[in-house]
């Protein structure tokens, strides 16, 4: 008796996601601790930039709220575009693993750099500044990457060696996903384009404090 598609597609969820979960937090490690590899001239020049973003920020001179909303939405939807024709390729299975790596890497490192030079000032920024768009981009990306991942062991199973099973279902499934998780990149373009900027305002005195007294 063969399984449906929506039975395979569903099979191993679980474990995928924990997989992917893995990848994700091994990448956030990994950025954390490439910041202590710097040299003290490249954390001075990460400080720098900081601060100086902080001080835009603090003057209200971020850009235009539309441009850069679309701007994020783009930015991040290309990373969910890349994964959904990485789904669709089968070989490209690796290179879904590595992009959720390098956005645990990228997180990582910003947060870790915040806090090498702020200390718990700097972790609270970046609570404020790193946090609230990524608690919708991170999810959208792992839950698209699980999609991408089981689409593409359905073709190995179905396609590549059993040479049974419909396409049309499960395309839908990851198509559909991509659709439903690209709102949600938009929520977080939304969050990070007009909420944001004000809660920066807030938060970028302390890093200032900090840097007055370095």
């Amino acid at each position: 008796m063969r399984a449906s598609p929506k039975g395979l597609l569903m099979k191993d969820q679980f474990t995928i996601y924990v997989f992917v979960a893995v990848i994700f937090i091994v990448g956030i490690v990994f950025g954390a601790l490439l910041v202590n590899a710097l040299t003290l001239d490249q954390q001075q020049d990460l400080a720098g930039y900081v601060q100086k973003f902080a001080e835009r920020a603090e003057k209200g001179l971020l850009p235009d709220g539309a441009l850069s909303f679309w701007d994020r939405v783009f930015f991040h939807g290309k990373w969910l575009l890349l994964v959904w024709v990485l789904g669709l390729t089968v070989v490209g299975m690796p290179l879904v693993l590595a992009l959720d790596f390098l956005k645990g890497v990228l997180v990582g490192f910003t947060v870790g750099t915040l806090v090498s030079q702020y200390s718990w000032k700097g972790l609270l920024f970046s609570l404020v500044s790193v946090a609230p768009p990524n608690l919708l981009v991170v999810p959208a990306l792992l839950i698209a990457s699980v999609s991408a991942l089981s689409f593409s062991l359905y073709i190995v199973r179905n396609r590549l060696m059993g040479r049974y099973g419909t396409l049309s279902e499960p395309f839908l499934a990851h198509t559909g996903t991509f659709g439903l998780m690209l709102i949600m990149i938009a929520a977080a373009a939304s969050i990070e384009t007009f909420v944001s900027p004000a809660m920066l305002k807030w938060a970028v005195p302390l890093l200032s404090e900090v840097a007055g007294g370095l």
